[in-house]
């Protein structure tokens, strides 16, 4: 992994990356160390880092309180900028609610399934039931295919033990570089961590446009030019890198 440069810009995805999958979506959390950590990292990036999740911000906030960061949620199709202000995708949620009734439905008929409504998507977890997966998928895809053709697309987004179906508004790396036309990421060097297939999007925007490097935590394929093993991992590089920094 590289040294700490005075001049990166941080974007982290939140499960799996900052923070370790839990069970299910509510079981998340962020201990006292990692708070800490993100501090640090927030001093020693004057301010360039951001949270990029599949989570709403709404409930980004509510895992990282009291901290309140820059973030994009729902993949991209919302997101706060450092000063504060909520930039969204126009889009009319009722088109998304006959995909949400049907995926609701089905999750309350399979035990171990976990229905979450995030606003412009809604998610399908089976980290509880893995034997359901092939049938999440085809539930997921069989929604978003009956949906008005005349409503704008949607995308079936696959990640680890959850499937997702989101408007077709924007990506993480949609996301990445909006803030990086804004201060305080204007001007350096992004650097985008993220655990999953759904983080491929940002991995490519700071590589090919961006100038940045990607971090890929975990195991599968990826466009990520550095890997690092698990959250653990990552926590580890930070603390080393600031504090060498701290040391120039």
């Amino acid at each position: 992994m590289p040294p700490f440069a005075a001049n990166w810009a941080f974007f982290l995805d939140l499960d799996g990356t900052l923070l370790e999958i839990a069970e299910t979506p509510d079981a998340v959390g962020i201990g006292p160390d990692e708070k800490r950590l993100v501090e640090k990292l927030v001093a020693g990036a004057g301010g360039a880092v951001a949270v990029i999740s599949g989570r709403a911000l709404a409930r980004i906030d509510q895992i990282l309180a009291p901290l309140v960061l820059p973030a994009a949620g729902q993949h991209g199709a919302e997101r706060r900028d450092a000063k504060g202000v909520r930039h969204r995708h126009r889009f009319q949620a009722n088109v998304l609610r006959p995909v949400a009734v049907g995926i609701r439905s089905f999750a309350a008929q399979h035990q171990g399934l976990v229905f979450e409504d995030k606003g412009a998507s809604v998610a399908l977890h089976y980290r509880k039931a893995p034997h359901l997966e092939q049938a999440c998928i085809e539930a997921m895809n069989y929604a978003v295919s009956h949906v008005d053709t005349n409503a704008p697309g949607f995308s079936v987004l696959r990640g680890k033990m959850v499937v997702e179906a989101k408007a077709a508004l924007a990506d993480k790396g949609d996301a990445i570089a909006a803030f990086m036309r804004e201060a305080p990421f204007a001007g350096r060097r992004p650097v985008f961590v993220g655990d999953d297939v759904t983080d491929e999007a940002g991995f490519n925007w700071v590589q090919t446009l961006g100038g940045g490097l990607g971090i890929k935590i975990g195991e599968g394929e990826s466009r990520a030019q550095m890997r690092l093993d698990n959250p653990a991992a990552l926590h580890q590089w930070l603390e080393q890198a600031l504090r060498a920094a701290s040391r120039v």
